[in-house]
């Protein structure tokens, strides 16, 4: 079994701040949400934010931002345009819901759908090209599942462990972080779990690193194994 992260080891760049700021051009106020991003994105990849400190500053940055989107007469707009576009072509009006992600994106609705399928059929062309998916990989992400599942479903990925969000209320309930990684990844994939390659950018996931028969360390398109 292959497992990997996602921002920055398949992904050129970090997802969720490419969707935040592809999300302003339907909705300028989300830019009030700029300076927390990226002090947590910077907290993050310095390491010097506790667990703890993530779960509140993320949780509550994401629960702003969502609301925000979700109330978005923009947002709502792109979902009116994207429902002509399916009558125009003849298909059914349910068809947002029977192409949502396999994992995650059944739990959004109207806009928020509409924004994150729009956002990755302008983003998948930064899927890094060394990487050939296979349907039995595993995307192991601290990024969204409601925004990730649906990047996996286009690569024919069925597993994902992300980091959860409650549709109705909008809050954080799992973030998927350090070492929050392999205990959910234990939880959902079973304590015997064999993992034969794990794939990441960070130093940090060096836990994941430790469990796996074979580590990979990514820099841009060169991979190195490192175990």
């Amino acid at each position: 079994m292959r497992v990997f992260d996602f921002d920055g080891t398949i992904y050129d760049g970090e997802s969720l701040f490419d969707l935040y700021l592809f999300s302003a051009r339907y909705d300028m106020k989300v830019f009030r949400h700029l300076a927390p991003v990226l002090r947590y994105a910077l907290k993050y990849k310095l390491g010097k934010a506790t667990l703890e400190q993530m779960e509140r500053g993320v949780g509550k940055v994401a629960r702003g931002y969502l609301k925000d989107l979700s109330t978005s007469k923009g947002v709502d707009d792109l979902r009116l345009r994207s429902l002509g576009e399916i009558t125009k072509a003849g298909l059914g009006g349910d068809v947002l819901a029977r192409d949502a992600s396999v994992i995650g994106a059944d739990d959004l609705t109207g806009g928020l759908r509409s924004l994150v399928s729009a956002f990755w059929d302008r983003n998948m062309r930064k899927i890094k090209p060394w990487y050939e998916p296979r349907p039995d990989d595993v995307i192991l992400t601290a990024s969204f599942d409601v925004t990730v599942g649906e990047a996996c479903r286009r690569l024919g990925v069925q597993r994902l462990i992300a980091s959860t969000i409650d549709p109705e209320t909008l809050e954080v309930t799992y973030l998927n972080f350090n070492t929050n990684k392999p205990k959910r990844l234990r939880q959902i994939l079973g304590t015997d779990t064999v993992i034969d390659e794990f794939y990441t950018d960070s130093a940090f996931d060096q836990p994941m690193i430790d469990m796996a028969r074979k580590g990979f360390m990514v820099k841009g398109d060169t991979v190195t194994r490192v175990k």
